[in-house]
């Protein structure tokens, strides 16, 4: 059933695009003719869905996949984020605040 309402808009847009280049040579009634056919094919697929990507994500818990927040997200950069939070990783001991070796050449 899809496919037969978007052939449907594809078959309306070209009938269209001849009937409005009626009084010009063939050449641009096929010019216009493929300009209504594009047209009916974005509107035919448009209201018959074909395209349409997967469903959408479900919310849990008011939290969205690819945030870091989930305990998915969480797994996902375990090795990344060494089992902490997104962004929450506490400061290397080994790395200075301001600088420096902390040896004798400071």
């Amino acid at each position: 059933m899809r496919k037969l309402v978007f052939i449907g808009f594809v078959v309306v847009g070209t009938l269209l695009g001849l009937v409005l280049a009626e009084n010009v040579s063939w050449g641009a009634r096929f010019v216009v003719m493929s300009f209504g056919a594009l047209a009916g094919a974005a509107v035919g697929g448009a209201f018959s869905g074909i395209g349409r990507r997967g469903r959408v994500p479900q919310l849990r818990d008011g939290a969205l996949r690819g945030l870091g927040t989930t305990s998915e997200d969480l797994m996902d950069n375990y090795w990344r984020d060494e089992g902490n939070p997104q962004f929450m990783k506490p400061p290397s001991p080994d790395k200075k605040e301001f600088g420096g070796s902390g040896g004798m050449t400071d």
